[in-house]
């Protein structure tokens, strides 16, 4: 009796364990032979990946891979809740057509050092299309080894059965116009039916695309007729940041915003930027900038995608000393905002700078520089950009429901606001 209570309490375990067991599913890429990822809405590359039903728009996902010869590339959806899990729905559920597709849309470089093939596909298409609205995930492998994923990127399928009416204002609850902005958010649901507008609503925000500080709401603080109502909830306050850093390597001719020179060392070029400073300390000055986007883009050719090269392209940050504490990440979308060896900084002790090497693509990109402090996962921009409440920053705000009976979040509004503005 006892070995069979012992053997029952271990299996227990095991299906706890499995259950706590949550899924690694960020934008990111797993082979370092691919790189330039990017998912975009077809008619707005500056706008976040949330696709409406029954609208005309598609997602396109874009990406290299650092090789002269063709790869037979597939893809599959995973269908994922509001806190982006696997939901419980099966393929069948969620998806018109079979749940894989070839990648047949390729594109050999032309003109560059560095040898890649261009790869890109659309959704929804002709082989699949979605029957219901939520978070996706899309893994990208190999025809003959379907069981390691290459890259994997995230979008979203919006309803838009609910209005989404988000604010933001410098005038926080912990201060004003100081180092913080807070969101304050709106729905209305006249069109579709809540069951309890205090429970059933969950709300997320992020900042500037940003993952590590997205914060999910979900009791609003006054209810009235339709319309709940997110305001002066101190989870909602986000610090403002600075704009955020730009620099281009379109050229390699010659030198361009932000390079102070490229060189050619086989196999690659070598862009080294001008050294950056922290800004801490320095008056708040307006840049428009892309939110932490980057755009592919050879000036000295027509077609970007097929003829821009690779550089290793070398960040330095001059603090003078070693920061205790934490690390220092480079972070923008081409680093898919995490924070992983590539985007980290290392610091010199003979030129008193933190540094960077990152192979990118040649094109126009935006940045910043992140402190992660020991034994956290978000990072600070106080230590490196500091806070100005004047920063255009953008926030997303997505609102997702699951009606009684269902097994899924649905996706049912989505907003923007730009702070500043």
């Amino acid at each position: 009796m006892k070995t069979i209570i012992a053997t029952l309490v271990m299996l227990v375990a095991a299906v706890a364990g499995a259950v706590a067991q949550t899924m690694d599913t960020r934008t990111q890429i797993f082979d370092q032979n691919f790189k330039s990822l990017q998912v975009k809405l077809s008619n707005n590359d500056y706008f976040p990946p949330v696709l409406m039903m029954g609208g005309d728009n598609v997602i396109e996902v874009r990406f290299d891979e650092l090789s002269p010869e063709l790869s037979y590339l597939r893809y599959s959806v995973i269908h994922c809740n509001a806190d982006w899990q696997p939901s419980a729905l099966v393929d069948t559920e969620y998806l018109n057509g079979f749940n894989y597709a070839n990648i047949e849309d390729y594109e050999y470089s032309s003109g560059t050092f560095t040898h890649f093939v261009h790869y890109s596909f659309s959704l929804p298409n002709e082989q699949m299309s979605f029957t219901k609205s939520g978070n996706y995930l899309v893994q990208v492998y190999r025809e003959d080894e379907p069981e390691t994923i290459l890259l994997q990127a995230r979008f979203a399928v919006c309803e838009n059965v609910v209005s989404v009416f988000p604010s933001v204002s410098s005038r926080t609850d912990i201060d004003y116009n100081n180092s913080h902005q807070q969101v304050d958010i709106t729905v209305d649901t006249r069109d579709y039916r809540v069951r309890d507008m205090y429970q059933d609503l969950m709300v997320f925000v992020n900042q500037n695309s940003r993952i590590d500080n997205e914060v999910c709401v979900n009791k609003p603080l006054r209810v009235m007729g339709s319309k709940a109502v997110f305001e002066h909830n101190r989870n909602l306050i986000f610090t403002a940041g600075n704009e955020f850093r730009r620099m281009e390597i379109v050229a390699v001719n010659y030198p361009t915003m932000r390079v102070a020179r490229v060189e050619y060392f086989h196999p690659f070029y070598h862009a080294t930027l001008l050294t950056d400073e922290p800004r801490t300390e320095v008056m708040y000055l307006y840049d428009k900038t892309q939110n932490g986007r980057f755009t592919i883009r050879n000036a000295e050719a027509d077609d970007s995608e097929g003829r821009a090269d690779y550089i290793v392209t070398h960040f330095s940050l001059a603090t003078g000393e070693r920061l205790t504490g934490g690390k220092i990440y480079v972070d923008g979308e081409f680093t898919n905002h995490m924070f992983t060896p590539d985007a980290l900084m290392n610091y010199d002790e003979e030129t008193g700078c933190y540094v960077a090497d990152i192979l990118l693509k040649q094109g126009a990109y935006n940045y910043q520089y992140l402190f992660v402090p020991d034994g956290t996962n978000v990072g600070l921009t106080a230590t490196i950009e500091g806070d100005k409440y004047q920063t255009v920053n953008e926030y997303a705000v997505r609102v997702y429901n699951r009606q009684q009976g269902e097994r899924y979040d649905r996706l049912v509004g989505f907003g923007m606001v730009f702070s500043g503005r």
